[in-house]
């Protein structure tokens, strides 16, 4: 849309060089570190869809935090209170077998976890816990997530769109190891009612 805006102005430009290109008042201008999370935040998938003014009703709700090696940043069982992003570092995804804990997936850098806080009341699945030396994380906090929501139905829709998309991922995944190990674990448990 900018890149259209731009190329219209040149046009006129062009045209009549005497004619002042127009400014829009109410557009919003940001600033270079603005820029430079909406740049990061748009390589995630769950923000890949939002505009830069849609990516930026998170920055209020935008914090760092630095974890180091062996530090656990959620257990599984855990309320899901927050989003993470990884800036730097690494952090392994685990799910305990059996006293055993075993990694199911490694996040790296602009990777995101912790991706049930984007639902309502849901506990974690697995375990974070920094593998790197150190890990830089941008932590966006489920509240803050969940008014976003509430007020910006329009960002919520995109981003269920691109959980589901991440969880059908993660489905193709499953049924292919399943398949792969020649059903030496039980897939019926998956879709069981643990209730």
């Amino acid at each position: 849309m900018q890149l259209l805006s731009f190329q219209l102005r040149r046009l006129a430009a062009c045209i009549c060089p005497y004619v002042m290109p127009m400014i829009n008042p109410f557009s919003k201008s940001f600033k270079a570190i603005e820029l430079e999370i909406f740049d990061f935040l748009s390589k995630i998938p769950f923000f890949q869809a939002l505009s830069p003014n849609e990516m930026a009703r998170f920055l209020p709700a935008i914090h760092r935090r630095k974890y180091q090696q062996g530090e656990v940043v959620f257990f599984r069982g855990d309320p899901s209170q927050a989003l993470y992003l990884i800036e730097k570092g690494r952090v392994n995804l685990n799910i305990d077998i059996q006293e055993n804990m075993e990694v199911i997936r490694v996040a790296r850098t602009q990777e995101a976890f912790g991706e049930n806080a984007l639902l309502a009341d849901t506990k974690r699945i697995y375990s974070a816990i920094v593998d790197s030396e150190e890990a830089e994380l941008i932590v966006i906090p489920y509240f803050s997530i969940q008014e976003i929501f509430a007020s910006h139905p329009k960002i919520q829709a995109k981003m269920m769109t691109a959980l589901a998309a991440f969880y059908n991922r993660n489905n193709q995944v499953l049924f292919s190891s399943y398949r792969n190990s020649y059903g030496f674990f039980s897939l019926s448990q998956l879709y069981e009612d643990n209730q």
